[in-house]
C-alpha cells in the first residue's frame, strides 16, 4: 500500500462522558439565560410602574449588571458544552444556531430594556444618560464574550483524531491530541499496533497495518453496521463475503470499527506468526 494515501477514519463521536458533560452545561447554561431574561422583564415591569422616573439609578444599574453577569456565564457554560459535543459544519443552519446561540439570547436579554432606557422620556436625563450607557456597554461585551470566533465542529474534530492517531502511530510529538480527540485516537492507535504485531511473516518481519473487512452493501461508502476487522482475507469469517482491504484507518472509514478477538486462530489461517 502506499504511504501517501489520506489516513482517514470514522467521523468523530461524543462520547457517552462528553454527551453528558454537554448536557449538563446546556442545563445550567439555559438556567442562567433565563434568569438573565427574567431581570430584563423585572426592569421593564419597574418601568412601566414608573419606578425610574425620579431616580432608582442603583436599581436599574444593578438590573443591568445581574443580566449581564447571567447572560455572560450563561454564554461561557454554552460554549464549553459545544466544545464536548459540536455540531456539524455540513449543517449550516445548526451550526450557526448552536454556535451563536449565546449572542442571540443576550440581544434578547438586553436590547429591549436598553431600547426602554434610551427613548424613555419620564426618565430623569442623568439617569437616562447613565443607565443608558452602562446598558450598551453590558450588552455589546456580553454578546461579544457570547460569539463563537472559531466553533469547533464534528469535521474539525475528525481532522485533528485522525492526525493525533497518526502521532500516537509514529511517535511524534501529540501536538494535535486534544482531550477532546485524544481517546478515540488512541484506540484508532492501538488498534493499529495490535494489527501490526499480528501480522508479522517472512516477507514482513515487522507486520504491517492492513486489514479485511466485509465491504458495505450495495456499494456504500460505509457500513450501516459496525463490522470485525481482520488479519487476512483467508479467515473463516469471511468466507464467502464481498472483502475489502486497507489500513486500520481505512477500516473505520467504512464502520469496521472492532478488530476480531480472534487474533491467535486468524494468524494460524493466514500464516502470520503466533504471538507468543
Amino acid at each position: 500500500m502506499s504511504d501517501n494515501r489520506p489516513d482517514v477514519t470514522k467521523d468523530w463521536q461524543a462520547t457517552q462522558g462528553q454527551k453528558s458533560s454537554a448536557t449538563r452545561l446546556r442545563l445550567f447554561a439555559v438556567f442562567c439565560w433565563i434568569v438573565a431574561i427574567g431581570g430584563e422583564i423585572a426592569g421593564i415591569y419597574l418601568f412601566y410602574q414608573h419606578k425610574f422616573d425620579h431616580g432608582n439609578m442603583p436599581l436599574l444599574i444593578g438590573l443591568l449588571v445581574g443580566i449581564a453577569v447571567f447572560a455572560i456565564v450563561g454564554n461561557l457554560l454554552w460554549k464549553a458544552a459545544n466544545r464536548h459535543d459540536p455540531a456539524r459544519a455540513s449543517d449550516p443552519a445548526r451550526f450557526f444556531f448552536q454556535n451563536q446561540l449565546g449572542a442571540i439570547i443576550t440581544l434578547i436579554a438586553f436590547l429591549p430594556l436598553v431600547f426602554l432606557i434610551l427613548t424613555d422620556k419620564n426618565m430623569d436625563p442623568q439617569t437616562k444618560k447613565v443607565a443608558g450607557g452602562v446598558g450598551a456597554a453590558l450588552a455589546v461585551l456580553a454578546t461579544l464574550i457570547g460569539v463563537s470566533y472559531q466553533p469547533p465542529s464534528v469535521e474539525q474534530y475528525t481532522q485533528d483524531m485522525n492526525a493525533c492517531a497518526t502521532q500516537i502511530k509514529t511517535g511524534q510529538p501529540t501536538t494535535a491530541c486534544s482531550p477532546d480527540v485524544a481517546a478515540q485516537a488512541q484506540e484508532i492507535a492501538t488498534d493499529s499496533a495490535a494489527v501490526t504485531a499480528a501480522t508479522k511473516n517472512a516477507e514482513h518481519p515487522a507486520g504491517q497495518d492492513v486489514v479485511y473487512w466485509i465491504a458495505p452493501e450495495n456499494g456504500a461508502k460505509k457500513s450501516t453496521e459496525p463490522h470485525v476487522f481482520h488479519l487476512c482475507a483467508a479467515v473463516s469469517p469471511l468466507k464467502d463475503k464481498t472483502v475489502n482491504s486497507g489500513s486500520v484507518t481505512e477500516a473505520y472509514a467504512q464502520n469496521a470499527i472492532r478488530i476480531t478477538k480472534q487474533i491467535e486462530m486468524e494468524q494460524k489461517q493466514c500464516g502470520f506468526i503466533v504471538s507468543q
